[in-house]
């Protein structure tokens, strides 16, 4: 295989590794307005990732990085061309940081209440936004021969990519509640699993919808595959949610996450960005890699430092395994 094509696989597993990650993640932030009743279980719910979330958005770095090492011509049009909605998901990403750290700096209800309103919404946009670069990413845009994006911002907005990003929301918020069912204990844990319900048969829906337009528009026996393992996943995901088995639960709806991404690249290669305007003028692997040195040294590097970085973080969900309640909430310490 050669090396352009190895770094399109590495950069489409840290993409999948970051949504598997940061899905749950952004679902818990939604989640402290859909779920939680006081500020108790707001507070269970956000200590739930406390001491992985800053964790989970390293593999976005990394990803944004990599393409950029990797697929210089790929990173310059995508960064160009979705300026803004990366800009927004950026500043939310930002915000969002901030918020858990200084909810509870101050004791007075209003400055938690506010930084707890931006958890919800800065988690909600990131999570919808993602669907709708990438729905965008797969479908096509506007590119031009010299590689650059013509197209308008509102243009972004189709029903296409709208849809993906109404499935990333629900299935990020149907992770979240099924990681909320694995991690707490007590009358939080069952409603939780009740939400999971609820969200899980949304997702369904929009799943089916959004992963079948993909593969009548652009799909292959490969995708047709990958997505057949999502509706899968999802379904199974959901009868052991209703078992109350949450660990299969969780695993099964990481695994609709894994096989829905993985379909997206799969139609998408061996194209990184389509052109609507010419077939021609799509950035693929090859044209827009970067020289076969970089891509050596990037390959080393990445033997060496990615494993390492999964041990590490593997390490800490484990320290951090047990499940938490509102009994185990202390009072804040100003």
């Amino acid at each position: 295989m050669e090396l352009h094509n190895v770094w399109f696989v590495l950069i489409a597993f840290l993409w999948i590794g970051y949504f598997f990650l940061e899905g749950f993640d952004f679902g818990i932030g939604i989640l402290t307005r859909l779920l939680a009743r006081d500020r108790a279980e707001k507070r269970v719910l956000i200590n739930t990732i406390g001491p992985v979330w800053d964790g989970n958005e390293v593999w976005l770095l990394t990803a944004g990085a990599s393409t950029f090492a990797a697929f210089p011509e790929w990173y310059a049009t995508l960064f160009s061309g979705f300026y803004l909605p990366l800009l927004v998901i950026l500043v939310c990403l930002i915000i969002r940081g901030v918020a858990f750290e200084y909810r509870v700096k101050r004791p007075e209800e209003r400055w938690q209440r506010n930084w707890e309103t931006a958890i919800f919404w800065t988690s909600l946009i990131p999570a919808f936004l993602w669907g709708v670069a990438f729905g965008n990413i797969v479908r096509g845009v506007k590119i031009d021969s010299e590689f650059e994006y013509v197209g308008h911002v509102w243009e972004l907005l189709n029903p296409y990519a709208l849809l993906g990003g109404l499935v990333t929301l629900t299935l990020f918020t149907f992770h979240g509640a099924v990681f909320a069912a694995l991690k707490t204990v007590g009358d939080i844990r069952g409603r939780a699993r009740q939400t999971a319900l609820r969200v899980g048969l949304l997702t369904a829906v929009l799943a089916l919808a959004f992963l079948g337009w993909t593969q009548i528009d652009s799909g292959d026996g490969a995708s047709l595959v990958a997505m057949v393992v999502t509706v899968a996943a999802l379904v199974a995901a959901l009868v052991a949610n209703q078992a109350g088995r949450e660990g299969w639960s969780f695993a099964l709806s990481g695994a609709t996450i894994v096989a829905a991404v993985t379909m997206l690249f799969l139609t998408l290669f061996p194209n990184v960005m389509p052109s609507t305007l010419n077939a021609e003028w799509s950035l693929t692997v090859t044209n827009a890699s970067s020289s076969d040195y970089t891509l050596k040294i990037m390959t080393w590097l990445a033997v060496i430092a990615l494993p390492l970085v999964m041990l590490y973080q593997g390490w800490t969900y484990w320290v951090f395994r047990k499940r938490i309640g509102t009994q185990h909430i202390a009072d804040p310490v100003h």
